[in-house]
């Protein structure tokens, strides 16, 4: 059985590497916290949302006093969790292979037994399936998040799903997604509770932003001065509604503007083609620009005038919207999902029908068309809602409130 924990042996009071401190964040490393909270995902890789909010979960279990782990297949970010304050437990969590769900029952359930874990919270369905049984081994709670709608498609396929619902506590990412739950699996009102993804307020902080990275990044991207810059962050799939954006530019019939989308391909090299001919056939080269990746949003969303997101497919959540509003940036986004959760028309941002591409450059044509004091008040007031409702302590805050419920009907108060 092969369990990798940072080259150290695992036992219940494991110690971590000499640069990572002790498990749960405790002055003694023999001594056991009050609560093990077990995160298992497929792997620690990319700028996911479930990755990231494994980071963001397992730093405010550590800080709490609390043991903190993570199992994956790792990936880059297993650094950023070992700073968070957890430990990673490398197994091959992210195959879907029949056999190695199974196998992975048994190791899963050996990690519970040696670190004393008292929940386990599943963010992926493969991995879900070997921790919900590790967890009816053991006796431990268990508790999913719900990230996504997933294909239903077959019989089959919902039931690889259903496993997403068999949690002690589902949490659900959105309104949305509980309505999704409900409607699509018959989960129990009383297992759901929702909390929406939070936003670092300290990153995505406007006066924390410096002029010097925006200006950079200008430059990097070769945006000359002088005008307007609307963005579409996200990967370029055809969902993201890229294409749609492009024709609403094209609608808009403007040339003063610069219109930039934010996102790698992936390998859908011939997605990306199809854009850039639709960016040539609509006359917009010298308008549009495709970037491949940005390694500080704060900085981009800054340089932006006007935020997009133009799903054809309602976003779970939509964490584009929320970072924007941060920044104080004047948001748009489709009529669906979790964007109407995160957005209140007219006031924070504006809402147009999903793929109606008449619609998007309407609003686009409102949002462009504010004047500073205009500008002024829609920050204010974006920013007051994120501050409300979307906040990463919110988002951190709620799950820990989870974990107690959980614990209590257990006996444990904490």
């Amino acid at each position: 059985m092969s369990i990798t924990q940072n080259h150290t042996i695992l036992n219940p009071a494991a110690k971590r590497a000499p640069d990572t401190g002790t498990v749960g964040g405790g002055e003694n490393p023999s001594q056991k916290p009050p609560v093990t909270i077990l995160q298992v995902l497929p792997a620690l890789g990319g700028s996911g949302g479930v990755e990231r909010g494994t980071v963001e979960i397992a730093g405010c279990i550590s800080a709490q006093g609390w043991g903190s782990l993570v199992a994956s297949n790792g990936g880059e970010r297993v650094y950023q969790l070992q700073r968070a304050g957890a430990d990673h437990f490398q197994l091959p969590l992210h195959s879907k292979n029949p056999l190695t769900i199974y196998a992975n029952i048994s190791k899963l359930e050996k990690l519970i037994k040696e670190q004393g874990v008292d929940i386990v919270h599943a963010r992926s369905r493969a991995p879900a399936w070997s921790a919900y049984y590790a967890c009816q081994r053991t006796g431990t709670a268990f508790v999913t998040t719900f990230h996504g709608t997933y294909s239903v498609g077959t019989a089959l396929k919902r039931f690889y799903n259903s496993i997403m619902t068999r949690g002690d506590r589902v949490i659900a990412i959105s309104k949305f997604i509980a309505g999704h739950l409900k409607q699509m699996y018959g989960a129990p009102g009383d297992k759901i509770r929702i909390i929406h993804r939070g936003v670092d307020l300290d990153s995505f902080n406007a006066g924390l932003v410096s002029a010097e990275r925006v200006v950079k990044l200008s430059q990097t991207w070769r945006l000359e001065d002088g005008y307007p810059v609307v963005m579409l962050p996200g990967r370029l799939t055809r969902w993201k509604g890229q294409a749609v954006f492009i024709e609403a530019i094209a609608a808009l019939g403007r040339n003063d503007i610069r219109c930039v989308l934010v996102g790698s391909d992936q390998g859908r090299t011939g997605y990306r083609k199809e854009l850039e001919r639709l960016i040539e056939q609509n006359g917009l080269s010298s308008v549009v620009r495709i970037f491949d990746h940005c390694d500080d949003m704060p900085a981009a969303y800054m340089m932006a005038d006007v935020v997009v997101s133009a799903s054809t497919d309602p976003e779970a959540f939509g964490r584009v919207v929320i970072e924007a509003q941060a920044l104080g940036r004047p948001v748009v986004a489709p009529d669906h999902g979790g964007a109407c959760e995160t957005i209140i028309e007219g006031q924070t941002g504006w809402l147009f029908p999903p793929g109606d591409k008449a619609a998007l450059a309407e609003a686009l044509r409102s949002a462009l068309s504010l004047d500073e004091d205009g500008r002024r008040a829609f920050a204010e007031r974006a920013l007051t809602s994120v501050r409300e409702h979307f906040s990463k302590d919110a988002m951190c805050e709620k799950t820990l409130n989870v974990y107690r419920e959980v614990l209590r009907e257990r006996g444990r108060d904490v």
